[in-house]
């Protein structure tokens, strides 16, 4: 096989960008091999001869024609040539005689044999990693590719695929700029290029970067790896690298013998991590980090928490007392689950560090997103808009690396500027090269399925064996030294084993990741149980409106019909209204005059994805110049963040969930584009959002728009799925609560979070503030609208908001039918976008002043004290609930054993709605008016139900 096949690939960079710089066009290359002609590269000149006679010839003719690396190469060339000392001459004077014509046949060998050992260099960088050592168990075949590159040294036979011999073995080859290799000098022999390729890229390092397309930053890895003495630690960083290894691997024996029965993912066969990730953490400090956030998943967490994190091993150890009792702070989480929170001193560098790790559930890779989100978070707070202060630490199993689809969700946010943590060190637990010593927990029997591999893991010597071993050899430390190292930790161990006897109750609150400082009390409690009215002053609902409707920059061109959606919002806020547009963003300006910060995220949020917000304005005559009114509301604000992000809900929620982890002063809401959408974030919301206060004491206030509506649009596109969220919320149907004077709040502090369905702006407005001015944080699912976004109805007046105002959790009846109750044969309770069906209805039908009609704007926790105030007052009505959705979703389950709580199971509550059905919402828009018109008709036939029994 000729050399010369892949010549493109043999010239080298500065070769290739020569090439490049000539503008090439195709001629014949015919190798010193026997075979075709093969086509390649020339310069415009065209002709038989190769590219690099014609740079020889020109260079003898003027050696200023061609680039200052040519020249060198060719002086250098003519004296290895022993043809004396390069005097190059004019091309004319050169007698075509014999000499002439070898010596242009030994210089054209030497170029060509230089580009051959930088094709071999260059073969190494990129397939270096096919041959490298990393199995440590001698069975490669049987888990691992064994194919070897033909285009590798791996015997001496080898080289005559770059039509080189054992001969050229010592003879010294001028290196490219492409390799680090010799260190400070220029040459090396053949013999000594493969040595020192061999040792970069095929020993117990596989290194594969070639494929990335940024220059310098393949130099960097090129020279952090090529270098000669690289890899070499001193005496000091090989006594600390043991030290760290005693911890690792005597922690995990300390477990293994003390509860040798008990579940704790260890970390055996992987020790090696605990100094990986604490010198990353010491190189980060040196380099100006003062906050490193990890997340991880089970496997040798205990470690991470006991050797890098420091917590005190007393309170890891307690965690396996099987009879430790738990505090009142919820259901708590194992022990391989929970987070940690800790400020310490980096002793390598004695500068402060913060380190957290954030507490995640068994499904992999989930906390990924969270992590970038508390980091984007952190840097946010800190003003650092480059990370360097504040980065993130993701630990990873190869499988769920190569397997969760959240992971390539989380790297696809990496460059958004609104998301970016500006990089983010991804550490991957290879299973099959930091293999197991034992299988997925220490109760599997891995065996039963792996013989021949456990067979020979059960023979390896592990690793602190094996490193205290040749340290010993070398002289680095003595065996009493060693011995001393052990004993002195093993010592640690045993009196945090004592002290952890006196621990009688769990405190998850102890495994906080996410502290906020003086946010509660010191016991972790609200400052107070009460929240304070949400209404504003009039000038300033005005003030806002003035700027919703305006553009605050000069000289800037909005779209024709953005101009016409900003004279009605100033035409509304002329007339003292707002539509839901206008009452969102009354709700956030005025947050941010009083210093919270806001951000709202998701696909299209900055238009919105039904075009009722334009947060952003974009000038029609100048490229990606933008505005952001909702910036310019006030002097000394709190900044407004509104970003589009990429296509992704799983990804997007955890991270803003993370965001919203990192200070409780902040609104940070995630928006989907239709409410059906959260079913791809369904692993957040389940693991993270409805249970982690539950299981790790972390409050979180993040706020979750998902429009929701009937409207014939189809089974997606609908229904947010409400049920779902219902389902899960932990108020008891069951229990008739007393009804204290702060019922309202201890409510939602009991409650694990909040869901709300408005049917005014003026209710969406205030529960926004409310989710700020409440001493706690509790996630909020809002329902939010479609149609009833450009609704004539669905308007609220200034004095529905105005200082002294508050959010309704219930909007009673307040027309005819309220007037005399006593008369009133109905009353229909319901939720949202229905109720404007439900009103035009009953006004067709004459029945204004026989049916009432009831709004629940919070479902849950569930107002059981209005409810029941409501039913009260009209004695001799029916009770209806009324919803749009079908009968076997939406809010009928959930509301109807509260409702029997409420009546004591004297009245019935009866349901009018969409039958039972496997799909949300019809595709028909005929079949989708029908059924519309079919359940209102039974909302307002007053003898719908007699007879009827419950």
């Amino acid at each position: 096989m000729s050399q010369l096949r892949l010549l493109p690939s043999r010239l080298g960079a500065q070769a290739s960008r020569l090439l490049a710089a000539h503008g090439v066009q195709r001629f014949s290359w015919y190798s010193r091999s026997s075979g075709p002609p093969v086509t390649f590269p020339s310069s415009k000149v065209g002709g038989g001869s190769s590219y690099m006679e014609e740079m020889y010839f020109a260079w003898l003719e003027n050696p200023q024609s061609v680039h200052k690396s040519w020249d060198s190469f060719f002086r250098k060339a003519s004296e290895e040539a022993s043809y004396g000392p390069a005097q190059p001459r004019p091309l004319s004077v050169v007698p075509e005689s014999r000499p002439a014509v070898l010596s242009r046949t030994k210089t054209s060998k030497l170029v060509e044999d230089h580009l051959a050992v930088q094709s071999l260099i260059r073969a190494y960088q990129i397939r270096g990693h096919h041959v490298a050592q990393l199995d440590p168990l001698g069975i490669l075949d049987a888990d691992l590719d064994s194919f070897v590159p033909s285009d590798l040294i791996t015997t001496i036979d080898k080289l005559a695929f770059y039509d080189l011999r054992e001969a050229d073995l010592d003879k010294e080859f001028q290196l490219p700029t492409t390799t680090f290799i010799g260190g400070s000098e220029n040459t090396l022999s053949l013999r000594e290029i493969i040595r020192r390729l061999e040792n970069t890229y095929c020993q117990h390092i596989g290194l594969e970067f070639m494929f990335i397309n940024d220059v310098e930053q393949c130099q960097w890895i090129r020279q952090k790896f090529e270098t000669p003495g690289v890899m070499q630690f001193s005496s000091e960083e090989k006594r600390t690298l043991l030290a760290r290894l005693v911890r690792s691997m005597r922690f995990e024996d300390f477990l293994a013998r003390k509860w040798s029965s008990e579940k704790r993912f260890g970390l055996e066969g992987c020790e090696v991590m605990i100094p990986a990730l604490k010198t990353i953490i010491d190189k980060s400090s040196e380099m100006g980090i003062e906050n490193v956030i990890l997340g991880m998943p089970h496997r040798g967490r205990l470690n991470v928490l006991a050797n890098v994190i420091r917590k005190d091993l007393e309170q890891i150890f307690c965690q396996f007392d099987p009879k430790l009792e738990a505090a009142d702070e919820g259901s708590g989480d194992v022990k391989y689950h929970l987070g940690m929170y800790h400020e310490r001193i980096n002793r390598v560098t004695n500068r402060n560090i913060t380190l957290s790790l954030v507490a995640n559930p068994s499904h992999l890779e989930a906390v990924d997103p969270v992590v970038q989100g508390k980091t984007k978070a952190e840097q946010f707070y800190r003003g650092d808009a480059q990370g360097k202060k504040v980065m993130s630490i993701l630990v990873h199993g190869d499988a769920a690396f190569a397997g969760q689809g959240v992971v390539y969700e989380t790297f696809h946010l990496s460059d958004l500027p609104s998301y970016t943590t500006n990089g983010t060190v991804h550490v991957v637990v290879n299973n099959q090269v930091c293999y197991r010593r034992r299988g997925h927990n220490e109760m599997d029997e891995p065996m039963f399925t792996q013989p021949l591999m456990y067979k020979q893991i059960h023979r390896q010597v592990p690793v602190l064996k094996k490193y205290a071993d040749k340290l010993i050899a070398e002289g680095t430390v003595t065996l009493q030294e060693f011995e001393e190292e052990i004993a002195k930790y093993d010592r640690i161990c045993e009196e945090a084993f004592g002290r952890s006897k006196d621990k009688k109750i769990l405190h998850i609150k102890h495994w906080l990741d996410s502290p906020w400082p003086g946010f509660f009390t010191v016991d972790g409690e609200p400052k107070s149980m009460t929240c304070p009215a949400t209404g504003i002053p009039e000038d300033m609902l005005t003030h806002i409106g003035e700027v919703a409707s305006s553009v605050p920059l000069e000289d800037f061109k909005i779209h024709t019909g953005l101009s016409r959606i900003l004279r009605g919002r100033a035409d509304m806020t002329r007339k003292r209204t707002v539509d839901w547009a206008l009452a969102e963003y009354m709700a956030f300006g005025s947050l941010l005059k009083e210093g919270i910060h806001v951000r709202l995220s998701g696909q299209d949020v900055e238009r919105g994805t039904f075009s009722h917000r334009h947060h952003v304005l974009h000038d029609q005559e100048v490229d990606r110049r933008t505005c952001v009114p909702m910036n310019h509301l006030w002097p000394h604000q709190a900044p407004y963040t509104v970003c589009n992000s990429s296509l992704s809900e799983y990804g997007v929620l955890g991270f803003e969930l993370g965001y919203a982890m990192a200070s409780p002063n902040a609104l940070v809401l995630w928006e989907a584009q239709f409410g059906d959408f959260h079913n791809t974030a369904q692993c957040i919301i389940d693991q993270f959002i409805s249970t982690g206060q539950a299981k790790w004491v972390r409050h979180n206030g993040v706020v979750l728009l998902l429009p929701h509506g009937m409207e014939g649009m189809g089974p997606e596109h609908s229904s947010a799925r409400p049920e779902r969220f219902l389902q899960m919320s932990n108020d008891d149907s069951d229990a008739y609560p007393a009804f204290t004077q702060d019922f309202e709040v201890r409510q939602l502090y009991d409650c694990n979070w909040i869901v709300v369905n408005c049917s005014t702006p003026a209710s969406y407005f205030h529960v926004l503030r409310r989710q700020i001015l409440l001493p706690f944080r509790k996630p909020l699912i809002i329902f939010t609208p479609k149609s009833l976004l450009r609704h004539p109805e669905a308007k609220s007046s200034f004095d529905q908001m105005v200082s002294g105002t508050s959010f309704q959790r219930v909007i009673p009846e307040d027309g005819a039918a309220a007037q005399a109750p006593g008369q009133v044969r109905r009353l229909i309770f319901c939720t949202g976008k229905v109720y404007y069906d439900l009103v035009k209805e009953r006004s067709s039908q004459g029945l204004d002043e026989q049916v009432a009609i009831t709004r629940l704007e919070q479902i849950s926790p569930f107002p059981f004290d209005l409810i029941r105030r409501e039913a009260e007052k009209y004695p001799g009505a029916e009770l209806v609930w009324c919803q749009e959705e079908h009968k076997n979703m939406g809010y009928y389950d959930y509301i109807s054993p509260r409702f029997m709580t409420i009546l004591g199971r004297a009245r019935p509550i009866w349901y009018v709605g969409r039958d039972p059905a496997a799909a949300p919402a019809t595709g028909n828009r005929n079949t989708h008016l029908v059924s519309l018109k079919k359940f209102l008709d039974t909302a307002f036939n007053l003898q719908a139900f007699e007879g009827k029994t419950f």
